[in-house]
């Protein structure tokens, strides 16, 4: 049997995270379940270890890629052969981790989003869905194909990609720049219907202002690494 990793990024997310780790156990029974604290000022840390995870605590505020690829170096030396990251603010349903992780084991490929516009209720804002749609048409030529959620953070990653990963990984808003890796690597992905659930406690860091930069930021990030994808003279 494959070694299965689950990984939960997490800030000030006192709130959710511990039912987010006991929804874990319960859909995957004896699967270790690591919370990546990136230096949480609540009782982030705390409440994960009551629910019976394993923290890797971070030494600074790293942002999210930085703590997705803290986990992901990880994961990689300790020998896991498939990481499934769910978000620690609860709006990923943990039940569906088994079918991301079944469609990572069958199809080959290196990366398996939950997309929650494949089906079932959308819980997004209209500033984000616009964004959403927007990063839908620009990535289409680069990867030759739609990805219906490009900024999904409920992703599963097999060992190839995640050699890749824990060398190197987009560290703000990492969710598109790594689909380019993936391309400019030729390692495929696939997309798997999720649920998504409202945020009940805490708050989204993404406001107006910052989804802004978040734009100019993410599309400065894809232009490097289409450049890469060229071919060298």
């Amino acid at each position: 049997m494959s070694a299965v990793l689950i990984l939960v990024p997490a800030f000030n997310e006192e709130g959710a995270v511990g039912r987010v780790v006991e929804e874990i156990h319960a859909a995957m029974p004896g699967t270790p379940v690591v919370v990546i604290d990136d230096c949480s000022r609540d009782g982030t840390v705390a409440t994960a270890l009551r629910a019976g995870a394993e923290i890797l605590p971070l030494p600074h505020h790293l942002g999210l890629g930085g703590c997705v690829q803290a986990g992901y170096k990880l994961a990689y030396e300790r020998g896991f052969d498939y990481v499934i990251r769910v978000d620690g603010d609860g709006q990923h349903d943990p039940n569906d981790i088994p079918r991301l992780l079944d469609a990572l084991r069958t199809s080959g490929c290196e990366m398996v989003i939950g997309s929650r516009f494949i089906e079932g209720k959308e819980y997004t804002s209209f500033s984000r869905s616009l964004g959403i749609q927007f990063f839908r048409l620009v990535l289409r030529p680069i990867l030759g194909r739609e990805v219906r959620d490009p900024t999904s953070g409920f992703v599963g990653v097999n060992r190839r990609a995640l050699e890749v990963f824990s060398k190197s990984f987009p560290l703000e808003y990492p969710e598109i720049e790594a689909l380019v890796v993936l391309q400019r690597k030729r390692f495929r992905f696939l997309e798997v219907p999720c649920r998504i659930r409202p945020r009940t406690t805490g708050r989204s860091s993404i406001t107006p202002v910052k989804s802004f930069y978040y734009i100019v930021h993410v599309l400065l990030g894809v232009l490097v690494n289409v450049l890469r994808l060229r071919p060298k003279p």
